[in-house]
């Protein structure tokens, strides 16, 4: 993947790097075989499992687990496990469209996306040659079901907390566990289980459990707010004895194996926030051609013409985010030794360069998703409230989204911490950036020609030297006690996600807008998306420096934020660009993009 090349080829490069020498991955970029895949998902999805969802939902674990089969047997099991194993070991872009592509029945998605992800990973980039062919083959048939044990009744966000202990024995054969797991995804289904424990009371560790074990056991299914047709318990141990071959990878790395396959559990669920999104839309602008009130159809109404439309602006632009990030993280793979022993180390530690990027989209897709959900089930009104109409389930499933691989509000400090981290470091030339504001204020417009979204770019631009005047205000107040206040590291959050997906849409856009055949909608869409980002940026950069300075701003400060103001703003006609947006969906009753 060439075209995702940057030049610090690290997370929050996109803050320091010129949007004019951006070049975004998008699905335009997707090959033959992407494609392919996609449809064959698609198909899969709409002709089995929506045909299904209703006995899915009522909780049919044999019905469920024979799907999973079925997966097996099309290969999308196996995605990320190595041919050697009986995998196919494709590309995270296909790991993506998988997700975005499975979205009817979100509680088999969520079966799927375990078994695929957080419960199969640990041991394809930690595992043992015999760890790896244990395990692998049969998890990639569906033959055995895997599960993730991380979340404990008293350390949820703060996984490293966890009280599960880990002793070994006298004989020095097993490792005995002791604690509770809770909230786990497949946990009355599985048959393996990557489960974290504390080694001596402070080596945080991971272990690969069989449900065979002396002393493991599963609780009672729990009854959910949504997902009611995926398996959620969870695991106890007493005095369970696991054998010493079952650790991973070595004592004391279950930080490691934790939060770098968390990552990639991450632009999935983003990916998947797409597919639902696009799913929403279709079916809203549906009902409101259909329905009629007044005399006309609903979709004539400018607020149901702006819902469309802000829909579709936002989930346009969740998916350039996502498949951006997807092609950063596919190119530090490509670019590794795969002959290398520690291989798969170190793409673990690619996820991990890109924390930033892979935390944004969970929490923009995830958000995005519950926006698209809440306003069409707005539209469908009375009947969006009720069962048998598909809103009231999207509804209820899709709020976990906002909880699980990391709550949003852990992810927006992972993202602004990671920042941190990197200016301190020296990672990025954040201080090199910042101590050249005030040049780039001074020099005028980017480019002197009229060319597409020029002035999109420059109030991006300039977006990214409000975010690094802020962002350098804040740590000059607070330094490293930055990170507790937690107000303005999830402002800073915000604004730095609005910018890295507002610079997303519109490279994809100008890419597109190089084909002469090119879907117009497109450009109305980044301008949108750009112009309401920039009242959304200014309005979180007054808060944040008013909280900065205690409501004291002194009057240089003022005249900057004014300066950043005047560079910014634009004369976009947002209102009849969204009635432009919403009449192509309606032409097409369908998510065309």
């Amino acid at each position: 993947m060439e075209n995702t090349q940057t030049k610090y080829r690290t997370g929050g490069s996109f803050l320091v790097e010129p949007i004019n020498e951006a070049v975004v991955y998008s699905r335009e970029d997707f090959t033959d075989e992407h494609r392919e895949i996609y449809a064959m998902v698609k198909e899969f999805d709409k002709e089995t499992i929506l045909e299904k969802k209703e006995d899915i939902e009522k909780f049919d674990k044999e019905l469920s687990l024979s799907l999973i089969k079925e997966m097996g047997e099309l290969g999308l099991l196996g995605i990320d496990i190595p041919e050697e194993y009986g995998g196919m070991e494709l590309d995270k872009v296909t790991s993506a469209i998988v997700a975005e592509a499975l979205t009817y029945s979100p509680s088999f998605a969520v079966t799927w996306s375990v078994q695929t992800g957080i419960g199969l990973l640990p041991i394809v980039w930690f595992g043992t040659p015999e760890q790896k062919e244990k395990y692998l083959p049969k998890i990639a048939t569906g033959e055995i079901i895997s599960a993730y044990g991380l979340t404990e009744p008293t350390a949820g966000s703060d996984a490293l907390a966890g009280k599960t202990t880990a002793v070994l024995s006298d004989d020095g054969k097993h490792y005995i566990l002791n604690g509770e797991k809770i909230f786990i995804t497949n946990g009355g289904w599985a048959d393996v289980f990557i489960v974290f424990a504390q080694v001596d009371g402070n080596k945080f560790s991971a272990f690969i459990v069989d449900r065979d074990t002396e002393g493991f056991s599963t609780g009672a299914e729990e009854k959910k707010m949504g997902m009611k047709g995926s398996s959620t318990t969870s695991l106890i141990f007493q005095n369970a004895k696991v054998p010493v071959k079952n650790l991973l990878y070595k004592v004391g790395a279950g930080a490691t194996i934790a939060f770098n396959v968390l990552n990639i559990g991450r632009f999935k669920l983003g990916a998947s926030g797409v597919g639902g999104s696009k799913n929403g839309i279709e079916a809203a602008a549906k009902y409101a051609l259909e329905r009629r009130a007044f005399g006309k159809p609903i979709a004539q109404f400018d607020a149901i013409v702006k819902k469309i439309a802000d829909m579709t602006v936002c989930t346009f632009a969740a998916d350039s985010m996502v498949y951006r990030t997807i092609g950063l993280l596919q190119k530090e793979i490509d670019d590794l030794d795969k002959s290398d022993p520690d291989y798969y180390i170190h793409v673990g530690e690619a996820m991990e360069k890109f924390a930033i990027e892979t935390s944004m989209t969970k929490v923009f897709g995830s958000e995005t998703s519950q926006f698209v959900v809440n306003e069409g089930l707005q539209i469908f009104g009375g009947y969006g409230f009720l069962e048998e109409y598909p809103m009231a389930s999207a509804y209820r499933d899709n709020r976990i989204n906002q909880i699980w691989e990391g709550t949003n509000e852990i992810n927006r400090q992972i993202i602004t911490g990671y920042m941190m981290k990197k200016a301190l470091m020296e990672e990025l030339p954040i201080r090199d950036a910042i101590s050249s504001i005030e040049q780039f204020m001074s020099n005028g417009k980017l480019k002197e020609n009229d060319g597409p979204l020029v002035i999109e770019c420059e109030a991006i631009e300039t977006g990214k030297r409000l975010a690094l005047y802020i962002f350098n205000e804040a740590l000059n107040k607070f330094g490293q006690d930055l990170k507790h206040e937690q107000q303005i590291t999830e402002m800073l959050a915000d604004i730095f996600t609005d910018l890295y997906t507002a610079e997303s849409t519109v490279v994809r856009v100008q890419k597109i807008m190089k084909d002469d055949n090119h879907d117009h909608t497109v450009t109305s869409i980044a301008k949108i998306f750009t112009a309401e980002m920039v009242l959304r940026l200014l309005n979180k950069s007054l808060t944040s420096l008013n909280g900065i300075y205690g409501g004291q701003m002194t009057a240089p400060v003022i005249d900057q934020l004014r300066h950043f103001q005047g560079r910014m703003l634009l004369t976009t006609d947002i209102i009849n660009l969204k009635r432009e947006v919403a009449q192509r969906i309606y032409s097409q009753t369908e998510y065309p993009f």
